[in-house]
């Protein structure tokens, strides 16, 4: 069974340790932890790991944030994936720093990224997994948070939430979203 799970984020070196690009370090960690290597394929970076019987291809676009849609519905497309095993991990203002939200489906809840895949897809029941990275910032500057850097705090935590996310990945593979969320919700 083949499941495609999305961490969003965006290409180059300036975002890279940047509050948006938490779909990317997810899917780092997860691919370190199995020895797998992303490579450059259509529409973003690929790596491919086994997880009881389980394929996961990680997916990070290079689509940049706003056009995710476009490499989600590819690779769904190419390597003949189900809708109910797509995951996407994203990044939420809305939610304290680490905080896992885990949901089977709903609304874009004003990201752009998940936006756009719903609008590519056409439909927004899929999976998908918001890391909270909070809102601590001046009204008109959410733009500025989003793309800015970790505190110190956050980096010293980091470790142990990217093991957190990652289990919970592991976990929608085996045992579903629904379980999932009961067990990771705000863990």
């Amino acid at each position: 069974m083949k499941y495609l799970i999305v961490g969003l984020g965006n290409i180059g070196a300036e975002y890279a340790d940047t509050r948006h690009n938490i779909g990317f370090r997810v899917l780092d960690a997860l691919a370190g932890a199995s020895d797998a290597v992303f490579t450059a394929e259509r529409y973003g970076s690929v790596a491919r790991i086994r997880h009881k019987g389980r394929q996961l291809i990680l997916l990070k676009p290079s689509t940049y944030m706003n056009l995710s849609g476009k490499a989600v519905r590819y690779w769904l497309e190419a390597e003949k994936i189900d809708i109910s095993n797509l995951l996407v991990v994203v990044d939420d203002i809305a939610l304290p720093f680490g905080t896992l939200r885990m949901r089977p489906k709903g609304s874009d809840g004003g990201h752009n990224g998940l936006k756009n895949i719903a609008q590519m897809l056409g439909r927004e029941d899929y999976a998908r997994i918001r890391f909270g990275i909070g809102g601590d910032f001046a009204r008109g500057h959410q733009v500025d948070y989003v793309l800015g850097e970790w505190t110190a705090e956050e980096r010293a935590a980091m470790p142990e939430r990217l093991k957190v996310f990652g289990d919970a990945v592991l976990s929608f593979t085996t045992i579903g979203a629904a379980q999932t969320q009961n067990l990771f919700n705000n863990k």
